[in-house]
C-alpha cells in the first residue's frame, strides 16, 4: 500500500482534479480505457469504488489501496498524459513547481523522476545556481505544519512546537531565527532578522481568535525596545474583529493559519511575505493583510 501524506494528496488533486469528482478531462469510457490499456488496471473494479462512482473517488481509492508501484507508475502515465494535451492546447502550467514536486513525489513512492521539461531553454554554463531553499526542504516544512494539527499532546507542548516551526521557517528562508527566550518579566516565542529591523514574533497556537488584550501586550514590549524592532504577531486561529475596533497597530504586522498554510504551499519567501504585509500596513494602516490577497497570482 502506497505511503502517501495529506500534502502528497494535495498535490495531486490539484495537478489532476481528483477531488473535484472529475480526472483532467477523460470521459468515463476513456478514464477506463487508459487504465486498461497503459496500465493493464480496471479502475472500475469494485474495489475502488469504496468512496463513490466518480472518477475522483475511484482515483482516490486506487491511490490508497494499491501498491506503490503501480501508484507511481499510473500518477506517471497521468502526467504524460496532462502534459501532451497542455503542449496541444498550448496552455501554462498553473500548479507552482508541479514538474518538480510530483517528481519527488514519484521518487518517494520508489518510481522514475519525470523527465526534464522539454520546453525548458537549456541552461547557460555560466547561470547562476538557483536561489532559496531546496524543494525537499518546503516539502518537509509544510508537512511540518499540517502536523501540528494532527497533534493530541497538551496545549503548552503544541505551543512549544508552534515556536520551533516557525523558527524552521525563518531558518530555511535564511532570516537567521533565534529560539523563544525570556527577559526579566517576559517571554518572547522568537525573532528574526529583516531588512534591518529584528522582528519580535509572538507565536499563539489558539482555535480562538485573539482579542485586542493580547496584540496591547505584545505592542508593549516592542514599544520598550528600540525603533529598529518590529513584531509579527502569529495567531493559529486569527483575530477578532472587536480586536481591530480597540487596537492601533504600531510596529507590528500579524498573520494567521491560513496565511501559514498558503504561504507554504504556493513556496512563498517568508521575506517577501513580511515585506509586503509591512508595506501594505505602511501604506494602508492595516496590519493584517492576507497572504492571498497580496499574492494574487
Amino acid at each position: 500500500m502506497a505511503q502517501l501524506t495529506t500534502t502528497d494528496m494535495v498535490l495531486i488533486d490539484k495537478i489532476f482534479g481528483m477531488y473535484g469528482g472529475y480526472v483532467l478531462d477523460f470521459s468515463n469510457d476513456r478514464f477506463a480505457a487508459f487504465f486498461n490499456r497503459d496500465l493493464k488496471i480496471d479502475i472500475y473494479n469494485d474495489r475502488f469504488s469504496i468512496y463513490g462512482t466518480s472518477k475522483g473517488k475511484h482515483l482516490r481509492a486506487f491511490l490508497e489501496i494499491s501498491s506503490e508501484a503501480d501508484v507511481a507508475r499510473a500518477l506517471h502515465a497521468l502526467w504524460e498524459y496532462r502534459e501532451t494535451g497542455m503542449l496541444d492546447r498550448g496552455e501554462a502550467e498553473t500548479v507552482p513547481n508541479a514538474r518538480l514536486r510530483l517528481s519527488n513525489l514519484l521518487q518517494k513512492l520508489g518510481g522514475k523522476p519525470l523527465a526534464p521539461d522539454p520546453s525548458a531553454a537549456p541552461a547557460s554554463p555560466a547561470a547562476a545556481e538557483p536561489k532559496g531553499p531546496s524543494e525537499g526542504k518546503l516539502i518537509a516544512l509544510e508537512q511540518e505544519f499540517l502536523a501540528l494539527a494532527a497533534m493530541d499532546e497538551a496545549p503548552h507542548q503544541r505551543g512549544y512546537a508552534f515556536e520551533r516551526f516557525l523558527k524552521h521557517w525563518s531558518d530555511v528562508w535564511g532570516l537567521e531565527g533565534n529560539a523563544s527566550f525570556r527577559t526579566t518579566g517576559e517571554q518572547i516565542d522568537g525573532s528574526f532578522q529583516h531588512d534591518g529591523s529584528t522582528y519580535l514574533v509572538e507565536a499563539k497556537w489558539h482555535s480562538r481568535p485573539i482579542d485586542a488584550a493580547m496584540l496591547h501586550s505584545f505592542q508593549g514590549k516592542l514599544l520598550e525596545r528600540p525603533d529598529w524592532t518590529r513584531g509579527l504577531y502569529v495567531s493559529y486561529g486569527g483575530f477578532s474583529g472587536q480586536s481591530f475596533d480597540a487596537f492601533t497597530a504600531r510596529r507590528l504586522i500579524m498573520m494567521d493559519g491560513a496565511d501559514i498554510y498558503h504561504a507554504l504551499n504556493r513556496r512563498l519567501d517568508l521575506g517577501e511575505v513580511v515585506r509586503k504585509k509591512a508595506r501594505y500596513h505602511s501604506e494602508r494602516r492595516q496590519p493584517f493583510a492576507r497572504v492571498t490577497d497580496l499574492f494574487t497570482t
